[in-house]
């Protein structure tokens, strides 16, 4: 498991006011490993703040993942994780990219 590097987030609730009490605008640094057809790995991005039910919604990431199914989600009180999955039928290995994504908590 590879832990990211070169984290920014912002911390505010400037857009959908009334609707999310809180949003998270991530970006990181991340490498994952070579993967094997059928591997995964799950890589873990600091996130102060969030917390267990809050909403990633949904990521980008500065590389084609063509056979790697990505997912995002709160794993944990201060922590995003990033799942990812090889069904390509062969060895993939991701460059190291920036990913970005939002974190929001509903009202």
């Amino acid at each position: 498991m590879a832990a990211a590097t070169a984290i920014t987030a912002r911390r505010g609730n400037d857009q959908f006011r009334g609707l999310f009490s809180d949003t998270w605008s991530v970006k990181a640094t991340l490498n994952a490993s070579s993967l094997a057809d059928g591997a995964g790995e799950t890589n873990t991005i600091a996130v102060p703040g969030v917390t267990l039910g809050d909403i990633v919604m949904n990521i980008s990431m500065g590389v084609d993942v063509s056979g790697i199914s990505i997912t995002p989600y709160v794993s944990a009180a201060d922590v995003v994780s990033i799942r990812f999955q090889n069904e390509s039928g062969g060895t993939l290995d991701l460059a190291s990219t920036t990913v970005k994504c939002v974190v929001v908590r509903l009202v």
